[in-house]
Formats: C-alpha cells, structure tokens, sequence
C-alpha cells in the first residue's frame, strides 16, 4: 500500500489554499537560519488516532507551503495532516483519495469529525469553537485560524490545533490537559478548503502571530517504519505507536 503514496498528489490536489500567502522575504530567512535546528522541548505524541497523510509538513519551500506566510512566521514549520485510503476507480485503477461521494460535502471528507488529542501535557491558553465549517472549496480567511485550540505547555512552547469543527471542542480556557486527551474534533472552518488538522509549535505563548518552531514528535510510525523521534514531512502516512 506504501509504495502507492507518490500518486496522492494527484487525487488530492494538495494545495490547501488555508494556509498560504506571499513569501516571507529576509525576515523568513533569518528565522530559518536560527531555528531550522531547533530541538523541540515538549514530548509530543500525534495529536490524532488512526493513519494521517502529512499534505504540507517540513522545512523546504516544496516540503511545507507555510513556509510562504504573511503571519510573521507563526506558520513556517506548521504541518497539514488528512486522511487518505486506497480507492479503486472505475477504470480499476488504485489510488488514494481524501473522501468518497460528493467532494464538496464535509461529512465525505475522511477526516472530518474525527478525534483530535492533545499532544502532551498543558494548560489550555485559548479556545474558540463557535465558528461555521466551510462549504468544501470555499475559505474563511477573515477568521483565519476557525476553531482552534492553544495548549500552553508551560516550557516556552505552545502548540495550536487549527480549522476544527464548530462545537466540537470539550475542553475550556484554563482547562489542565494531559498528552493523548480528547480535546476536540477535526474539521473545515476558517481559512481552509477542505478538511484537515492544521498543527503548529511556537515559542511563544498565546498569540497565533508567534514565531514558529521546527516540530520533532515521538513513538510513531511514518509509512509504517517506527520513528523514536522525528518530523512528519509532506508525502508520508504517520500514525503514532
């Protein structure tokens, strides 16, 4: 089933139009040049059950569409994860896809609805959840981020979930959560064009604006090889262990 990833990109038309806008400039580079080292303080589990296809994740342009933002560098190493499976088209031939049925229904979408963790221990900074799911296609770039969360992980890091389904969120501001809890449900509001999870680290504390960090996560499987240690990159199929 692996070898079959490379066809995605064509089924999925992966250019997911939530999260990208004009090219950072010098400012993009110097960051990168301090951070694209950086060592991820937190001990981070995928924030997800099951099999996730990573759309946009690592730290080349081609790699990770963040990279080209007008957020000040809150998104550059952000990552984009949705799920796919093997279908079989009229023609017979295999290939994967992101939903079944109507492509502009939510509830087609495989990842829509599904449960999203909190990926390691923190007290929630922020919340909202009262924000519509897009028509697949269409964005809301006035409320770029949807519904999200912001985990304070109490060690200069915070990590955002982003674009997730309006009402699906069970926990509150000051709420302490513990890595792999429910906190909400994956879905399409925001700036985004489709169901997926947006996820991202930053080094600072409750703003979406902050600057964003390289993110190693632990114990998970990337195309069902195991990584201690590692960071998802656009292409792979990661699930954690």
């Amino acid at each position: 089933m692996k070898h079959l990833k490379t066809v995605a990109y064509i089924l999925l038309t992966l250019v997911i139009t939530s999260c990208s806008d004009t090219l950072m400039g010098d400012e993009g580079k110097l960051d990168e040049d301090i951070y694209l080292n950086y060592q991820t303080v937190t001990d981070l589990e995928l924030p997800f059950e099951d099999e996730w296809f990573v759309v946009n994740g690592g730290k080349t342009h081609f790699e990770g569409a963040h990279h080209f933002t007008s957020r000040g560098g809150g998104e550059r190493y952000a990552i984009d994860f949705l799920i796919v499976q093997d279908t079989i088209l009229p023609d017979g031939t295999l290939r994967k896809k992101n939903y079944a049925g109507d492509f502009r229904q939510n509830e087609n979408h495989y990842c829509f609805g599904k449960r999203l963790n909190a990926p390691s221990d923190g007290k929630i900074l922020e919340v909202v959840n009262t924000i519509d799911d897009n028509q697949v296609g269409s964005t809301n770039n006035d409320q770029p981020g949807g519904n999200y969360i912001i985990i304070d992980h109490l060690n200069g890091e915070t990590s955002i979930l982003a674009h997730l389904k309006k009402g699906s969120i069970i926990v509150a501001q000051g709420d302490n959560v513990v890595k792999g809890q429910e906190i909400g449900k994956a879905g399409n509001s925001g700036a985004s064009d489709r169901p997926h999870l947006h996820y991202q680290l930053e080094g600072t504390s409750g703003q979406l604006g902050g600057l964003g960090l390289p993110t190693q996560f632990l114990n998970y499987y990337e195309d069902d090889i195991f990584v201690e240690r590692g960071e998802p990159v656009r292409g792979q199929e990661v699930r954690k262990n």
